[in-house]
């Protein structure tokens, strides 16, 4: 979709979380690792910084990892951190 509308000047993007801290995540901790979660904020900051971003058009199409723009705008999670990569694409190991 990405690719077709562009050429309309029409931006297309998919942002790809980690694991987010929602209610019903969160109702799930004594089973899961949440160490390295994200804060719903910190995806909703995510997309004001692209928002803000005059170059975003020319990322048109592309899978965008939340913590790779945390780096490159420079903002954190509400907690202050930037979660780490936890991806199969990573070189790095996930962890808090």
């Amino acid at each position: 979709m990405g690719y077709e509308l562009k050429k309309h000047n029409v931006t297309v993007v998919s942002l790809y979380p980690g694991i987010v801290g929602t209610e019903s995540v969160l109702m799930g901790k004594e089973f899961l690792d949440l160490a390295n979660a994200e804060s719903p904020e910190f995806v909703g900051r995510t997309v004001a910084a692209l928002a803000k971003d005059e170059s975003l058009h020319d990322k048109s199409g592309g899978i965008l990892k939340t913590y790779q723009w945390a780096v490159e705008y420079g903002f954190t999670d509400i907690d202050g951190k930037v979660p780490s990569p936890c991806d199969i694409d990573s070189s790095l190991i996930c962890h808090a």
